[in-house]
């Protein structure tokens, strides 16, 4: 009885979260690109959605295992790492800038906070593609919309091991694709390409493991189905912008 009690209390703070539209300190429901890379809250942040909001493609119990007890414990230990240290209070986008500096610890659970949620902010349902700037811009990269889907699900499907899929802009204001290894991303000063996350994937096994098993790619072909694509062009504008 105490375990159901327990589940359903999760899913009813889950779900509130996914109601409320100020659930990131913003009118619309929305995070500002920088407030991600900005300094970690006190308290691990809430998933925007509940966990079975983006059900069949992804699996309600592969949410909550991943948010609860993967990105949970990214966030907890990097909070540690810094504890104490010249990096405790500072934005991420300072620590990452310096990280070829810094322990395996930082690197990698910061890295693993921070994509986790830059990651469940991409995700959502209803929405109908790239509009506006960013669609142009990825026609003026890649062709077409779906040379991009077929240059990014490559990143992701060809990632040996764990690692991230990303659409970025570059240092020189055009868009790109790459993949990283493990929890690293671009924003790191040890990373090979420079620039700002626009989309993320985590292809990671824990991220699709329970539903896909070992079929990566069918993983990556269902995610194109829950891309919350006005939060990418949000963030596409604020890069151009910035």
């Amino acid at each position: 009885m105490e375990r159901r009690k327990f589940f359903k209390a999760v899913g009813l703070m889950t779900a509130a979260a996914y109601i409320s539209p100020k659930v990131f300190g913003n009118e619309q429901g929305t995070v500002k690109t920088s407030s991600l890379e900005g300094v970690p809250p006190a308290e691990f942040p809430p998933l925007p959605f509940a966990y079975n909001a983006l059900e069949p493609h992804i699996d309600a119990r592969t949410m909550e295992i991943h948010y609860d007890k993967h990105h949970r414990a990214y966030y907890t230990n990097f909070m540690n790492a810094v504890k104490g240290t010249p990096l405790e209070g500072k934005p991420l986008s300072e620590i990452f800038a310096g990280m070829s500096k810094q322990t395996d610890a930082v690197r990698n659970n910061g890295g693993g906070y921070y994509n986790h949620l830059f990651f469940w902010k991409n995700l959502g349902t209803g929405s109908a593609g790239p509009s506006g700037e960013l669609s142009a811009a990825i026609t003026k990269t890649f062709g077409s919309f779906d040379k991009f889907k077929e240059t990014f699900t490559t990143a992701a499907k060809t990632r040996f091991g764990s690692g991230w899929a990303w659409l970025y802009l570059g240092t020189d204001k055009n868009l790109a694709v790459a993949s990283s290894p493990n929890q690293d991303n671009m924003l790191m000063d040890t990373s090979p390409v420079k620039g700002t996350p626009l989309l993320a994937l985590d292809v990671w096994e824990h991220a699709y493991y329970l539903k896909y098993q070992n079929k990566r790619p069918d993983y990556i072909d269902a995610f194109w189905n829950v891309v919350n694509w006005e939060e990418v062009g949000r963030r596409y504008q604020a890069a151009v912008k910035g």
